[in-house]
């Protein structure tokens, strides 16, 4: 398995839309699984195909607290949101050392396909919620700093370019 690079804000292949996975196969597989393995690696709780310039609907995410629970989403949408809307502190590993209260519906159903091609659905709140809404984001093209004010995403660039420099 591989490490994969991942791209960072503001690089315009994170504004990417992902295309539809047509066949879960041995290589939607192995994306999947180094795509898990790059999350570990950066100490993320999530990661979208599209973070790591792969542009097909796939997403990873691990909220547990061993660290040991991977779940693995392919064509992942959302069916179904709460009206009520709960506050977080998100960040990202294409944003690195930013962080930022994002407003998002509190609980949501997803539905999606396993790494066997079969259709689930699953209902989330709290974590795992807000991190399937800002990986199914990604593959949308849109990253979690939009969100934001323009104020707030000027200064965001600003940080990331400088970070760049040093």
């Amino acid at each position: 398995m591989a490490i994969l690079s991942i791209i960072k804000f503001p690089d315009a292949r994170l504004h990417t839309i992902a295309k539809a996975v047509k066949v879960v196969d041995e290589r939607v597989r192995t994306i999947a699984q180094d795509m898990i393995e790059t999350m570990y690696e950066a100490n993320g709780v999530g990661l979208a195909a599209t973070q790591v310039d792969i542009h097909e609907r796939i997403v990873v995410v691990d909220v547990s607290d061993e660290r040991n629970a991977a779940q693995v989403f392919i064509n992942p949408e959302i069916i179904g949101q709460s009206i009520e809307k709960k506050e977080w502190e998100e960040g990202c590993l294409s944003v690195p050392e930013v962080y930022d209260i994002v407003t998002r519906p509190d609980r949501v159903r997803v539905r999606a396909l396993n790494l066997d091609g079969e259709v689930f659905e699953i209902d989330c709140d709290e974590l795992l919620a807000v991190c399937l809404q800002h990986e199914i984001d990604h593959l949308n093209g849109k990253v979690f700093v939009q969100h934001l004010s323009r104020l707030k995403q000027t200064r965001i660039k600003s940080k990331i370019k400088k970070q760049a420099q040093a």
